[in-house]
């Protein structure tokens, strides 16, 4: 299944700081959370996902730290800020808000998902 651009670009925002308020991470381990977690319907680049962090840094949403694990290569680590945590609990009262909806429309639609039946 392919997931229309519009939907992955509005879940974007909440689905990294949801990430991130799991642990700091960097960005091939969002990348790899992201797959993990939508059973790789979501396949985000980094092209994608880059951006969006710089953009969360300048909202101060998160903050980076330059780290070199013991074993590996340099990293840019993120964690989420207060603000970045207030940021996701209003995305999440609006996604609430738009999952229940959509729930009670198909709930009451006599028309069935695809792929059901």
């Amino acid at each position: 299944m392919q997931i229309e651009k519009d939907l992955v670009a509005a879940s974007a925002t909440p689905i990294v700081l949801a990430i991130l308020a799991e642990g700091e991470s960097y960005g091939y381990a969002i990348l790899k959370r992201v797959r993990e977690l939508s059973d790789g319907e979501l396949e985000w680049t980094d092209g994608m996902l880059y951006p969006l962090l710089h953009r969360l840094d300048r909202l101060g949403y998160v903050t980076t730290e330059w780290r070199v694990p013991p074993q590996g290569r340099k990293r840019k680590y993120y964690a989420v800020t207060d603000i970045g945590a207030a940021a996701l609990a209003e995305h999440r009262r609006q996604w609430a808000a738009v999952t229940r909806t959509l729930d009670g429309i198909w709930h009451q639609s006599r028309v069935a998902p695809q792929g059901a039946g």
